[in-house]
């Protein structure tokens, strides 16, 4: 016997666990310690929004080259919209407040995606400044630099996965690298100690 509600559900939608294991993988790239303590990203709220954001824009890059991509786009924005609103109610926003910050996170998703799009067709050296300005305050340009470098190797990295692994989430955002001042600072700090 079939269940009298599978006609509402949407057969060719993405699965849901599909969904949840690639918008999962995002949010752990995202919240990676080494793009706050190497890359000077604040360790706040609004940093790890930024950081989430560049993530979800990599994976809906990669998903427009991906035939019935935009079927898998929308259910990954969805989820992050639904992400945003759980996220927001319980750091106890108000129910009549929860629209206009989530009118806002749209702006600013809408803003930073556009804004990544058109620096990365101009290459490494306007993503960098696009992500110097959105995510870390228009400071930091060798941060910047070195996310916009782990920002292109990530979306090469996309690129080069069949579309069926992709889609299925059976893959792993590279690793970050650490900033080069931060490396040297290191290094100087240890020959100091010897």
């Amino acid at each position: 016997m079939l269940w009298p509600f599978n006609r509402f559900r949407n057969p060719g939608a993405p699965s849901r666990g599909t969904i949840e294991a690639i918008y999962g993988m995002i949010v752990a790239q995202a919240r990676e310690p080494s793009f706050y303590a190497d890359l000077n990203v604040r360790d706040t709220v609004q940093g790890r929004f930024d950081m989430l954001v560049l993530h979800l824009w990599l994976v809906l890059r990669r998903l427009k080259t991906v035939a019935d991509g935009a079927r898998f786009s929308q259910a990954v924005f969805d989820r992050f919209c639904a992400d945003m609103d759980d996220n927001l109610r319980e750091m106890g926003v108000g129910d009549l407040t929860v629209p206009k910050r989530m009118q806002a996170f749209g702006e600013a998703f809408y803003g930073r995606t556009a804004a990544y799009d058109l620096a990365f067709e101009g290459g490494e050296g306007e993503l960098a400044q696009a992500l110097a300005r959105n995510i870390l305050d228009g400071a930091f340009p060798e941060s910047a630099t070195v996310l916009a470098a782990y920002a292109q190797a990530v979306a090469t990295d996309l690129s080069k996965l069949d579309d069926a692994a992709f889609l299925a989430g059976a893959w792993a955002f590279p690793g970050p690298v650490a900033a080069p001042g931060r490396l040297h600072r290191e290094q100087g700090e240890s020959d100091a100690g010897q």
